[in-house]
């Protein structure tokens, strides 16, 4: 029988016995077409692989995750994949609907068409994810048809504002949820759903989400599976007590491996899925495990049945690997044709103005002067209390401190009081709204930081200790349409420049992933403490992460979901 390609002598994973057999695999116009004993007897191969008691697993899927968070195009995000054996995801570009809408959807899954890597799309649910915030676009009921008639969606992406959910009956998100259970009663909601319990969580599951990536606790793992939720593992999740619990108990249909969110730095050094599965089998997972919650059971989860395994019939997306437990790949396979060889040369993608010429030019904001950094205030000469937040190493969540600070001739005195100013300013040419803080705690002590990849409205953010150094970091952000920039006294340490809606860069994943860890270091030595600090100061505008946040709006009080004053 002719055949495409027979691999001879390998170790196949059988994801319905989880475990390895040893035989040979047979694959005929991009599918597996036989796996098992039969060789060169039974069929003429045009192409014979010798793979020399290496191991066949399916490629990785991720179905859980945000190319934006990486900062590089979907082309560039596809060449990182495969070099990690990742050959499908499921990507919600909330980001890019954050700043364009519906037709910043669109234009992701548009540049995704070629690439290698297979990518089907989530529906951005929450854009914006609150009403007290300025974006560039937002996704309406409207917008979620048309992209599910014209695109290829596999799911309605994260449900953010659970909050809503259960205290507004008559909230955008559960008119959302409404329409999709009365017009698409099929189509998979995924959740996001931090620390609820009992009665809360049940009310959520039965609105139709029935998925939760969050940080995992026993108890709340326990919860949701018990009441039918799937389980999206990301890394902050994969704690000692949370892995015992998996690897102890029979859950394995009711949870995966995500990513979620891979700054590239990160992603060039340590990888993408294939970081996660090895930490879990670092962790005491069996790799046969660790293998099928990132492949069987994720492609499950998405109703992917043709992919994710080795099996008859189903797509030829594979990886080679020579060590197990390390997941050292050898070679990556997509629909059975080879597209990567660790002993080749990988060059890397290019994908310059894969975009229409405005996602360019969406930076619409004058250059600022060192007034703009002056913070009017409503208050008699004297010291005041006012609202600081405060920067906690490890979390993107912050704390809300009161702090007595000078005003003087309606001036608040922030250079003297021994904090940072945090500044926000509308970049969408919708009025201009700005607002102002302070900051302290584990933040920069000296310098600036200004950047437009702002969690999730993307308006120009900047902190800072000097208003010289914030209007210099703030400026070369506005004039080059878009970066993250950080400064000292006067002179540029770093700068990423993010041309495509003020986010993305076209550049390479090697080189994006060098300035990005320029970046950090920069911000290090301005006394940044934090794991991640690019997404640490990208969180200080999100709206629905605990507790005190700042929008062109204002300082917001997440917890109660409402704008408050500088000054108490």
């Amino acid at each position: 029988m002719r055949v495409d390609l027979l691999i001879k002598r390998v170790r196949i994973y059988n994801s319905y016995f989880k475990r390895f057999t040893e035989g040979n695999a047979a694959i005929l116009d991009g599918k597996f077409l036989y796996i098992g004993e039969r060789g060169e007897e039974s069929f003429e191969a045009a192409e014979m692989l010798d793979g020399q008691g290496r191991y066949l697993l399916p490629g990785l899927v991720d179905i859980h995750l945000h190319i934006e968070s990486t900062m590089v195009t979907p082309a560039t995000f596809s060449h990182g994949l495969i070099q990690n054996g990742v050959t499908t995801i499921v990507p919600e570009p909330h980001e890019m609907a954050n700043v364009f809408g519906l037709d910043g959807v669109k234009q992701m899954i548009q540049a995704s068409r070629d690439c290698v890597a297979d990518m089907f799309y989530a529906i951005p649910s929450s854009v914006p994810a609150t009403s007290m915030e300025t974006t560039g676009g937002s996704i309406e009921i409207e917008d979620l048809d048309e992209l599910l008639r014209t695109e290829r969606i596999q799911c309605l992406g994260e449900i953010m504002n659970y909050v809503d959910v259960i205290t507004d009956p008559d909230c955008k998100t559960n008119r959302i949820l409404r329409h999709i259970q009365e017009h698409y009663p099929h189509l998979i909601i995924e959740g996001h759903v931090p620390k609820l319990l009992d009665l809360d969580l049940h009310r959520i599951i039965y609105s139709g989400v029935d998925s939760d990536h969050t940080h995992q606790s026993i108890e709340g793992m326990e919860a949701r599976i018990a009441a039918g939720m799937f389980i999206e593992i990301q890394e902050k999740s994969m704690t000692p007590e949370v892995m015992k619990y998996l690897i102890e108990q029979d859950v394995s249909e009711h949870f995966c491996f995500v990513t979620d969110d891979v700054m590239a730095d990160s992603f060039q050094r340590r990888g993408h899925l294939n970081h996660i599965v090895r930490k879990a089998i670092s962790m005491g997972m069996a790799p046969e495990q660790a293998i099928y919650a990132s492949t069987f059971t994720p492609a499950r989860r998405m109703r992917m049945y043709d992919r994710g395994v080795i099996a008859p019939g189903k797509i030829a997306d594979f990886l080679l690997v020579s060590e197990l437990e390390q997941l050292a790949i050898d070679q990556v396979y997509k629909q059975g044709r080879k597209v990567y060889d660790t002993a080749e040369s990988y060059e890397p993608a290019v994908s310059q103005g894969a975009f229409p010429a405005h996602y360019y030019e969406s930076v619409k904001l004058p250059l600022l002067t060192e007034a703009d950094f002056n913070v009017a205030v409503e208050a008699e000469d004297g010291r005041h209390a006012a609202r600081v937040m405060l920067v906690k190493d490890g979390s993107t969540f912050t704390e809300e401190h009161h702090a007595d600070v000078e005003v003087q001739g309606g001036q608040l005195r922030w250079q003297d009081s021994g904090f940072g100013l945090i500044a926000t300013f509308e970049r969408y040419g919708k009025g201009g709204s700005r607002a102002y803080g302070l900051i302290g705690g584990d933040t920069i002590q000296r310098g600036a930081v200004a950047t437009t990849y702002s969690h999730d409205n993307h308006n120009l953010l900047v902190v800072g200790h000097s208003a010289a150094d914030m209007q210099l970091a703030a400026n070369e952000v506005i004039k080059h349409q878009g970066g993250f920039c950080v400064v000292e006294d006067g002179k540029i340490l770093a700068f990423l420049h993010l041309p495509v809606g003020g986010i993305l860069t076209e550049a390479p994943l090697s080189e994006t992933a060098a300035v990005v860890e320029q970046l950090c270091q920069a911000m290090f030595s301005l006394g940044y403490k934090h794991y991640n600090p690019i997404m640490s100061i990208s969180t200080h505008s999100l709206p629905v992460s605990p507790a005190l946040k700042i929008t062109d709006h204002g300082l917001i009080l997440v917890n109660e979901g409402r704008v408050v004053p500088l000054l108490v």
